[in-house]
């Protein structure tokens, strides 16, 4: 068992209270047993983050829906698990869903996961989508700082020129500029 798979057992461990149905999903071989859990009425939300979590670990690509849903949950942990899984699944759909996730100004406080998982992804639609994400932020008063932070971070990973105006932007905000320095410093010379 995985370290990211030992976390989400012992998170979840308490919330299925410890059953017989928790410890089939943490057990089970079968991928078409997990992926039915993903599709059932009723099945509890515990339950379907092991299910899409053990799929998008194995490259399932069934398990993509719902584990973008759970990058995008209001538990912070839950967004670690799926952007783990949403990283290993390797589904093309995965930067772009990322990408709305990030832009999404009604979500903004669910975004720092999904900011995370595109400058990991290093797609194609990576670095625009942090770069908006970035000026959307810059803006006075706006208070996810941390997404923020997240967007100059994975830029400066990223290393794409095209960042460079916007991280220039940030580098009189307090919380930012440190970090838009060490972004800047990472791109490639003019």
């Amino acid at each position: 068992m995985d370290e990211e798979f030992r976390s989400l057992t012992d998170r979840l461990r308490a919330e299925a209270g410890d059953s017989a149905a928790f410890r089939r999903l943490v057990a089970t071989q079968d991928d078409e047993e997990l992926a039915g859990i993903l599709v059932e009425r009723e099945r509890p939300l515990w339950a379907r983050e092991i299910a899409a979590f053990r799929l998008g670990c194995r490259g399932d690509r069934r398990a993509f829906e719902a584990l973008v849903l759970l990058l995008n949950h209001r538990d912070p942990e839950r967004c670690v698990s799926a952007a783990h899984a949403l990283l290993l699944l390797g589904d093309p759909r995965t930067p772009r869903a990322a990408a709305a996730l990030a832009g999404n100004a009604l979500r903004t406080a669910y975004a720092l996961h999904p900011v995370r998982l595109l400058a990991a992804l290093r797609a194609p639609e990576s670095v625009p989508a942090l770069v908006g994400t970035l000026r959307r932020l810059l803006t006075p008063g706006e208070p996810h700082w941390r997404v923020a932070l997240a967007c100059v971070e994975g830029l400066g990973s990223l290393g794409d020129a095209g960042a460079r105006p916007v991280l220039e932007a940030a580098l009189p905000h307090p919380r930012l500029g440190t970090a838009a320095a060490d972004a800047l410093s990472r791109l490639p010379a003019r």
